[in-house]
């Protein structure tokens, strides 16, 4: 079975919907640099900062304060922000607890920030939704878009496919961090990711 290029998947998108309106889940500033890059020129884009996995109200504002720099810094976004609910994350991590990093657990934590995001898209108007989350090597873009697509289809708005780690995406937001001197965290965000950072 041949794998899905969902980076070929967005640049048809993106040509196909230039100028219409996008809400983009963010998980941090280092992550949305180069996705925003990439979209901006083409849909009108709202960073969308919905991240209950943070496991402190401090690291969430950290990385909400950096995300809102990078956008005032950049004007390629507008941002919408969201209260830190790190109890919408602990429902769900409930009982996954142990999974393995990238798991069950993770697929969980995808589902719900996906889930916000399409029906905040869909309350507001907006043509589409997506996410950063393909940027990192470590995550995997072949299950994010599979939830996507689900959960665009259950909400009734559209999705943006993406695979922003392809054509040195990844490679890229690194050095934007280091252009915009942004703060880039060693773990994903969840105390779970943390204690495995620790470990290794």
């Amino acid at each position: 079975m041949n794998k899905i290029n969902y980076d070929k998947r967005m640049t048809d998108f993106l040509q196909a919907n230039e100028g219409k309106t996008l809400l983009l889940h963010s998980c941090c500033a280092p992550c949305s640099s180069y996705c925003l890059e990439e979209v901006a020129p083409h849909l009108k884009t709202t960073v969308f900062y919905y991240n209950p996995n943070l496991d402190t109200e401090e690291e969430y504002a950290k990385r909400k304060c950096e995300q809102k720099r990078l956008l005032s810094e950049t004007e390629l976004a507008t941002f919408l922000d969201c209260d830190y609910a790190h109890g919408d994350f602990e429902k769900i991590a409930e009982g996954y607890e142990r999974e393995r990093e990238g798991g069950a657990r993770c697929e969980r934590c995808f589902r719900l920030r996906l889930e916000r995001t399409a029906e905040r898209a869909k309350k507001d108007g907006y043509f589409c939704f997506g996410t950063t989350l393909t940027v990192s090597p470590l995550k995997n873009a072949e299950l994010i878009n599979r939830l996507g697509f689900e959960i665009a289809e259950k909400c009734g708005v559209n999705y943006m496919p993406s695979d922003f780690k392809k054509r040195g995406g990844y490679l890229r937001s690194i050095e934007l961090s280091k252009q915009y001197g942004l703060y880039r965290q060693n773990y994903c965000g969840c105390e779970y990711s943390k204690t495995k950072n620790m470990e290794e």
